[in-house]
Order: C-alpha cells, then sequence, then structure tokens
C-alpha cells in the first residue's frame, strides 16, 4: 500500500454495515473533501498503523514524520475537517445552533446506536442477515461455505455484546418505543425544511443520517417500522446519502429566535431517554458501580456502566461552559422544560 498516496487523499478505512463510516462518508461528499475508502481485508490491516481503539471508520492523517497517523471518533474528526478544508462547513455560526447541533450529535451516534444495535441483533430476521451479509462486505469473492463460520462468529460475537449499549430484555420496550417516538418526531420536522438545523445539514444530520442507514434502509424489523411510521424519514436517507450538488446558502440557518417548535420536541425526546442515561452513567462509572440502575420513560433501565458515555457528558458540559452569557440564556431557555437541562445543572 503506498502511504505517499494516502498522503496525498484522505483514507479512511470503513464498512457499509458501520453507521459512523456511512456518517462520514455522506460529509465528506456534502464537503467536496476527496477521500478514498479502504474496505477492511487482510492487507489493509497489515500494511496500516493500527490506532489504539479499533474502531470504524479509522482515518489517516498525515504525521510529521512522513507516514500517516490512524485516527477515530467521528466527532472531533469533523471538526478537525472544518479547520484544514474551508467552505461548505457542517457547524453553524450561531453558538446557539452550534450548541445544539452539538447536542443532537451526541445523542444520534450514543443514544440512536443503541436502537442500531438492539435491532440488528436481537430479533432472528436481522440476527440472519446482518450475519450473512457484513462478511461479505469484506470478501465478495467468499463462497457460501467459506462465509458460514464467519458469519456464525459474527453473531455470536455481537450478540454476546449487547449489554455494551444496554440492549436486554428490559431495555428492549424502553428502546423500541424510544425509535417509534423519534420516527414520528423526526417526520414532523422534516415539514419545517430538509434537515434538522434549516436548509443546509448539520454534523448532527449526518450523525442521524448514519443510524438510519442501517435502522431504516437494512435490518428488517426497524425498516418495516421506518416505513410503516415514517416514510419521509425513510426517504430523507437516500436524500442525505450524497449531497455534494446541493447548492449551499450561508443564510440556510434556522433563526435562533425562531426555532420551530418541531425542533424543541425533537430535544424534549433527547431529554425524555438520552439525558436520564447519561447521568445514571455517569454517576455508576463515578461509583464504582457494576449496574446502571435507572428509571427511563417510564420504564426499568438496567446496563453495564460505559466510560466513554461518562466522558461524552463531560464533553457536553464543556460545550455549555464555552458559550457567551447571552448565547447560554438563549440555550437555557430553548432547553427549558424539555428534559435536557439537568444534563447542564451544577452539583
Amino acid at each position: 500500500m503506498d502511504i505517499q498516496q494516502l498522503r496525498e487523499r484522505l483514507a479512511l478505512r470503513g464498512a457499509p454495515g458501520s453507521p459512523y463510516t456511512r456518517k462520514m462518508l455522506a460529509l465528506l461528499r456534502y464537503r467536496h473533501i476527496p477521500y478514498q475508502l479502504l474496505i477492511p481485508s487482510a492487507e489493509v490491516e497489515e500494511q496500516l498503523p493500527k490506532a489504539k481503539v479499533q474502531l470504524l471508520p479509522t482515518f489517516y492523517f498525515p504525521d510529521e514524520e512522513g507516514g500517516v497517523e490512524p485516527v477515530v471518533d467521528s466527532t472531533p474528526i469533523i471538526r478537525t475537517l472544518e479547520s484544514h478544508y474551508p467552505g461548505r462547513s457542517v457547524i453553524p455560526s450561531d453558538p446557539v445552533l452550534k450548541f445544539l447541533d452539538f447536542l443532537l450529535e451526541d445523542y444520534a451516534d450514543e443514544w440512536l446506536t443503541k436502537a442500531m444495535f438492539h435491532y440488528r441483533w436481537y430479533y432472528q430476521p436481522d440476527i440472519e442477515l446482518a450475519g450473512n451479509i457484513l462478511p461479505r462486505w469484506r470478501n465478495l469473492q467468499a463462497t457460501d461455505a467459506e462465509i458460514e463460520p464467519i458469519s456464525r462468529y459474527i453473531r455470536e460475537r455481537q450478540i454476546s455484546r449487547l449489554y455494551v449499549v444496554g440492549s436486554n430484555d428490559t431495555t428492549a420496550p424502553v428502546i423500541e418505543e424510544s425509535y417509534q417516538r423519534f420516527l414520528d418526531l423526526f417526520r414532523a420536522h422534516l415539514v419545517q425544511g430538509p434537515f434538522t438545523l434549516g436548509s443546509r445539514p448539520g454534523s448532527c444530520d449526518f450523525a442521524m443520517y448514519g443510524q438510519l442507514t442501517q435502522l431504516a434502509h437494512f435490518d428488517p424489523t426497524p425498516r418495516a417500522e421506518t416505513l410503516a411510521r415514517a416514510p419521509q424519514v425513510f426517504a430523507w436517507v437516500d436524500v442525505m446519502d450524497d449531497l455534494s450538488g446541493l447548492d449551499v446558502s450561508e443564510h440556510g440557518w434556522f433563526d435562533r429566535d425562531l426555532l420551530p417548535d418541531t425542533l424543541q420536541a425533537l430535544l424534549a425526546e433527547v431529554g425524555r431517554v438520552y439525558a436520564p442515561a447519561l447521568l445514571a452513567n455517569a454517576a455508576a462509572v463515578e461509583a464504582g458501580a457494576e449496574l446502571v440502575e435507572t428509571e427511563i420513560a417510564g420504564k426499568a433501565w438496567v446496563q453495564q456502566p460505559f466510560p466513554y458515555q461518562a466522558r461524552c457528558l463531560q464533553w457536553l458540559r464543556q460545550e455549555y461552559v464555552r458559550l457567551e452569557d447571552d448565547d447560554r440564556s438563549r440555550v437555557d431557555e430553548l432547553l427549558a422544560g424539555t428534559g435536557c437541562e439537568a444534563l447542564f445543572v451544577k452539583p
């Protein structure tokens, strides 16, 4: 593999079944950033440096020694790209909208992914489809006999890891009802404009899109739910896939003082489910507890603590603290009564 070529055109390793890979590919197309996608294979794994945490996508940024540095975590990568590639920004210029975009991106990345992972590895039709297709994305030439043991390994491994996102018999109703509400709320919000924060996409749109490429378009159980409840959301995923031809107006964001009620309703869903999950998880991590036990949307929630999401809460609070007083006051007004305000109450 030619490392110099990787330095000249932004490279990332990813797969179609990874919602975060799909998030970033759509973002790169929209921002007109030339890239090359490396599908994981034995050759790719052997020749490229490994990130400390093996996640998809992995980006390879040029380093000072003439090689490439592996970097993961889509949210900070988006901000890095903003500083390296001007134009067609996905970060709103208004500080209030910028904060809401960050909050909604985090919700999509860290809560909607619970639904994505849950549906894929909880229901038998979804388990069968994912087990059959995921390994073929890495090796289109493999025979059925060669794929079968890989499929079995993937199914067994992923089902055994449902605990990571908190998917279990107790939490299943919380996750599924939340996804259903999200579909209804997002469908209603799309009437206000083609994207979450106006007539141009923010980073939160790409985060939602990434999860929905799997929930709405691949896994059979949530796909059927999406088509039945929110065909507009199903269609929106197709629109989001390639926005390279979208004309972008600098005035394409909503006015911070004229935000639609449908956005407030979407924030209320974040406050209903993601806020209590974040707070309970952070408390459990801090206490060294073995379980997170709380109530979400009136139902019991229990899972193992997730240290990464404790850091997500810290990052959200840092963004909140960075706001100027006037901007923070406007954010407080918008979050009041949604449940999200609980994330930013001083201990």
